[in-house]
């Protein structure tokens, strides 16, 4: 347990460097951060457990639990790891040619991007290393997933919300 408090306050220490430099360059920070965070998970989870194992960290209600997910959210579609690896060049690959083009003064819409393309970015790093994306984060209640599940998700919300209701305003 002591080890687990030890590599979360590592973890808020990270979070501050991030926040700190978030100042400079908000947007460099959040794509690189999200990643960063999410792949140092992944890796401790990775080095330090056994797929299938589970370690509760509130019991139970939220554990650390290692699984690998061939699929995507919630496993659906299962080993298709080219489709998606697919998608998420193409992904990346629309973000570099549109990201440039969003306005200045959208900066909530560029969050939703940068989230949701950060989280992708992250789940196709573990693609292209085991075919799989490591899960970990374990509420009992839910399908387990990660940080980067919660980037994408969280993103892809902003920018739901920002097409349905921000960009009419804008005509």
């Amino acid at each position: 347990m002591k080890s687990i408090i030890l590599f979360l306050k590592k973890i808020l220490l990270f979070i501050e460097l991030i926040i700190a430099v978030a100042v400079i360059n908000w947007e460099k920070t959040l794509f690189i951060g999200v990643i960063a965070v999410d792949q140092f998970f992944k890796m401790k989870i990775a080095g330090s457990m056994v797929v299938g194992e589970s370690i509760p960290i509130i019991k139970n209600f939220f554990h650390f639990t290692y699984v690998l997910n061939p699929g995507a959210a919630f496993g659906i579609l299962p080993n298709q790891r080219v489709f998606f690896l697919f998608i998420g060049v193409a992904l990346l690959l629309a973000t570099i040619y549109f990201y440039p083009r969003i306005k200045k003064d959208s900066r909530l819409l560029k969050f939703g991007v940068l989230s949701l393309v950060s989280g992708s970015a992250s789940n196709l790093i573990d693609r292209f290393q085991t075919g799989c994306v490591i899960d970990f984060l374990d509420f009992r209640i839910w399908p387990i997933f990660n940080i980067a599940d919660v980037a994408i998700v969280f993103g892809m919300l902003i920018v739901i919300y920002f097409v349905s209701f921000k960009m009419e305003n804008r005509h």
